[in-house]
């Protein structure tokens, strides 16, 4: 068997993290009170979890936000059961049109699955990611 057919690449959680397509949200989420490694990915991240300069300016806070959503999350996950737990949680965006301030619900998923070393974690994500 030659060389080439024996090297199996697999992309890492941890490099995942190191490359910032996941943001690790485990210090904060341990501190709601869940006690896997939580992760969210970069896309609701940056679209949802910082805020606009202006939404800034009014008070909204990254660490706000995700406090928001990772006890939602939190909440929802302790009254369903299963590996995959669909939830909602609302941010104050800014309107398009206007620029004015607007409540916005948006819908979330989060997988309970294995780490790099088989150990349980959790991501959250948009509905439509993987």
């Amino acid at each position: 068997m030659s060389d080439a057919f024996t090297s199996v690449y697999s992309y890492t959680r941890a490099q995942a993290i190191d490359d910032g397509v996941l943001i690790d949200a485990t210090n904060m989420a341990t501190e709601v009170g869940i006690r896997y490694p939580v992760a969210i990915t970069d896309r609701l991240y940056h679209e949802y979890i910082v805020p606009s300069l202006d939404l800034a300016k009014q008070g909204q806070s990254i660490e706000g936000r995700l406090w928001d959503t990772l006890m939602v999350f939190r909440h929802t996950a302790a009254a369903t059961s299963g590996n995959l737990i669909y939830f909602t949680v609302t941010f104050q965006t800014s309107s398009k049109e206007s620029g004015e301030p607007v409540l916005t619900t948006i819908h979330l998923k989060a997988l309970c699955h294995g780490g790099d070393q088989g150990e349980p974690v959790i991501t959250i994500m948009l509905p439509e990611e993987d």
